[in-house]
């Protein structure tokens, strides 16, 4: 848990940290430009957020982290219901089952997404370093007027981060999808 200087935190939990109103109203879209920097390759990737995580779920995922472990984290994640789903240039979809949103500082937003990621055959079988990465995470940061970038990683490691009492990514730095030209299709309410 040394590796902490190379880690982003996602879902903030500061003391103070005001979160925004989690509203369930119409789904919000987003689309953007996603760019694989390991392998080179671009596509478009599409968001729906259909509804937004509690301050409950939220709380128990970091409670069961910081608790139990990145191990049953996947186990509370994967029993979360969907709130969403994203695509990969128009292919089948990824239910989302964390979403949530906080005001940025400089009035916009930062938007987080987690699910599971999906384990192929081969991987299941063969078990390479990549087993150990079950999760998916999305960190888009929007401005007023909806417009904005992000990161994508498909195979995360979770850990806690005590100095900012966050969940944050093992080596998030490494080989993200940057997401460029994200857009809000349908504007907040």
């Amino acid at each position: 848990m040394k590796k902490l200087s190379t880690l982003v935190a996602i879902l903030t939990m500061a003391l103070g940290a005001v979160a925004w109103a989690q509203s369930n109203a119409a789904p919000e879209r987003f689309t953007a430009m996603a760019v694989n920097m390991e392998r080179g390759g671009s596509g478009t990737i599409q968001i729906v957020v259909d509804r937004w995580s509690s301050d409950a779920d939220r709380t128990k995922l970091l409670n069961t982290l910081t608790q139990q472990g990145p191990d049953k984290l996947l186990d509370v994640l994967q029993d979360l219901p969907r709130v969403g789903y994203f695509r990969l240039n128009g292919g089948l979809g990824y239910d989302l089952h964390y979403a949530r949103r906080e005001k940025g500082e400089d009035g916009g937003e930062r938007v987080v997404l987690a699910t599971d990621r999906r384990i192929g055959f081969w991987e299941a079988t063969n078990r390479p370093r990549s087993i150990d990465y079950p999760f998916t995470i999305v960190e888009l940061h929007l401005n007023n007027d909806g417009v904005g970038e992000g990161k994508l990683s498909l195979a995360t490691k979770v850990t806690i981060d005590n100095t900012k009492t966050a969940i944050t990514l093992e080596n998030y730095a490494t080989q993200p999808v940057l997401l460029q030209s994200v857009k809000r299709e349908r504007p907040s309410r």
